[in-house]
């Protein structure tokens, strides 16, 4: 099991154009949708997200008006004020979280989400390799990227290669 982000990251761009010749293969493939997942669920029980964080650092954090007032109650805060200070929209119009200085979400603490109990709904399900809808194969365009900072996206891919028989070199 690999961990270190620094190996994650050179591993994940190097196999970036394996990973989208497997990403094709998946969706012509037969394979039993239930082991993926519990491939998945057996990765992302042996990886400790509060030693990495990486995702805070990295990926944007979408929210819906429902998360926004969930966070809101959590922290004490109006609704609008929490909209308005720790929301903004990206460039595809969607609300997501804001953002320090350093790129890691506005409420990242060292490795430590700060609202954990109350995140966005998107943090929750996040690597969404296990939770979320839709099958792995409708998803795999995301793992691409996420192979490349997230040890539990990027150990799974190459569990999955494993259990369906992919061939790692261009035919």
């Amino acid at each position: 099991m690999i961990t270190d982000l620094v190996q994650i990251q050179r591993l994940g761009e190097s196999r970036r154009s394996e990973n989208e010749r497997f990403r094709r293969y998946i969706k012509t493939h037969n394979y039993v949708e239930r082991k993926l997942k519990q491939i998945a669920q057996e990765v992302e029980d042996q990886i400790d997200c509060t030693e990495c964080a990486n995702c805070c650092r990295v990926a944007t954090a979408k929210v819906t008006e429902r998360d926004a007032k969930k966070l809101a109650k959590f922290i004490g805060m109006p609704f609008e004020q929490l909209w308005r200070e720790y929301t903004q929209e990206d460039e595809t119009d969607e609300r997501v979280l804001k953002r320090h200085e350093d790129g890691a979400c506005v409420f990242l603490d060292g490795n430590t989400c700060t609202v954990y109990e109350a995140r966005p709904f998107s943090c929750e399900l996040f690597p969404h390799v296990v939770k979320g809808e839709g099958s792995r194969a409708s998803k795999m365009w995301q793992y691409i990227d996420r192979a490349c900072y997230c040890p539990i996206v990027y150990n799974t891919m190459e569990a999955w290669k494993k259990e369906t028989g992919f061939s790692p070199s261009p035919r």
